[in-house]
């Protein structure tokens, strides 16, 4: 089982992010991490379709999804959100009163928050697209993707990409141009694990959002308040962010940050075997849009070294969640079931002893084609001896450094 991840790097806690963590950690029993991902993905949306990161033809803004994983009561996901949610209704009041929603239910119902007017007598078209969805019960929106004709999935994916979003339909068709939605949800590791499904993890669905694992932090037996006075210079710090964020304008690398990003663009871009892998197999595009948020939040219109380091710390925290909520599935059960007895072997299993762990049932096209499988996703070796007498012995060694 693949350990909870370690805490993240201090390089995380840069500017106005780090400022409002470690101000509001000490009386909060909430995680660290779920203090400061809900921070960048509710600020990030509260900065609206604005300052943009250019690639090729595509824009990236400072839109974000995430989900929280941690024990249900105990892991104080939902206490973490009020203080984010008190700085905001401070920072920009209208942000907190008009834009904030919940009840993912339908593709449909999203549209309608952020539609354009149906025509030109059309007054109730919302005129701030901004939305940052709130769900604390993210197993229901999963559930939700599982039933048969539901749109939720590819309006949520094309609402990440910031794309039109747009129903097809005979009366009534819905869309929505420049909108800006950011969602936030909250699960149990059990739920996740148990309504997330291969389909969503395949299609692209999981990894537009943020895996960030979290746990009580601490024991408040009283509780803590954190006085208003103390939060009131980091408050005056994210209004003035938001108002230089508003303007339309690239942000770009400075030489420092392109040079790192050069650096490790391919170790971003590799792809990872397993259900872990396909949840994080959008990295370089996540990395960008967290650089973005920090560079904002620094009133930056370049997105300098530590912006991008901030944004990498991130991204391996949520990695490392994703693995700790996923583990080394590779969401094959043959193969799964092979490699989950070949790793205790460390010497390597003969295809004989890969057949009787089935008790000779699976046929042997079913055996090689899960031994291709894990032998491509670098979980095993294949190797040829030959004994002294008889026949040579095809033997699987597993590769036990990748297996993490």
């Amino acid at each position: 089982m693949t350990a909870f991840p370690a805490a993240v790097d201090e390089a995380a806690l840069h500017g106005p992010a780090g400022g409002f963590v470690l101000r509001t950690g000490p009386h909060s029993e909430a995680h660290p991490m779920a203090l400061l991902a809900q921070f960048l993905v509710a600020f990030g949306c509260a900065c609206g379709r604005g300052a943009h990161y250019q690639v090729e033809a595509d824009r990236h803004y400072p839109n974000q999804f995430c989900i929280l994983v941690g024990p249900s009561s105990k892991g104080r996901k939902g206490s973490s959100w009020g203080h984010i949610r008190r700085l905001l209704a401070n920072a920009d009041p209208s942000f907190i009163e008009r834009c904030l929603v919940g009840g993912l239910s339908s593709g449909e119902g999203l549209i309608s928050q952020v539609r354009d007017p149906l025509d030109e007598t059309d007054t109730q078209a919302p005129a701030d697209k901004r939305r940052l969805v709130l769900e604390q019960e993210f197993a229901q929106v999963l559930k939700v993707l599982s039933r048969e004709g539901n749109t939720l999935s590819p309006i949520v994916r094309q609402a990440w990409d910031g794309e039109p979003l747009q129903t097809i339909v005979r009366n009534n068709p819905l869309r929505a141009t420049e909108a800006h939605i950011a969602i936030v949800g909250h699960i149990t590791k059990d739920e996740l694990l148990r309504y997330l499904t291969a389909t969503e993890l395949a299609n692209g669905f999981a990894n537009r959002f943020l895996l960030i694992a979290v746990e009580r932090s601490k024991l408040l037996p009283f509780g803590s308040a954190i006085e208003h006075e103390q939060l009131a210079g980091l408050r005056d710090s994210v209004r003035l962010a938001l108002r230089f964020a508003g303007a339309h304008r690239p942000i770009t690398f400075d030489d420092a940050a392109r040079e790192r990003w050069v650096e490790i663009y391919r170790e971003l871009s590799v792809g990872q075997p397993g259900l872990a892998g396909a949840a994080t197999a959008r990295a370089e595009a996540h990395v960008v849009r967290l650089a973005l948020i920090y560079a904002l939040l620094d009133l930056s219109d370049r997105i300098h070294l530590e912006h991008l380091e901030a944004a990498l710390a991130v991204w391996r925290y949520s990695a490392s969640s994703a693995a700790w909520v996923l583990g080394d599935s590779l969401g094959d059960p043959t193969a799964d079931e092979i490699w989950t007895a070949a790793k205790e072997r460390p010497a390597g299993v003969t295809r004989t002893e890969v057949s009787d762990m089935f008790s000779r049932n699976k046929k042997r096209r079913e055996i090689e084609r899960a031994l291709s499988v894990l032998e491509d996703a670098g979980r095993l070796r294949r190797e040829t001896r030959q004994p002294e007498r008889g026949r040579a012995a095809e033997i699987w060694i597993p590769v036990l450094a990748t297996a993490a």
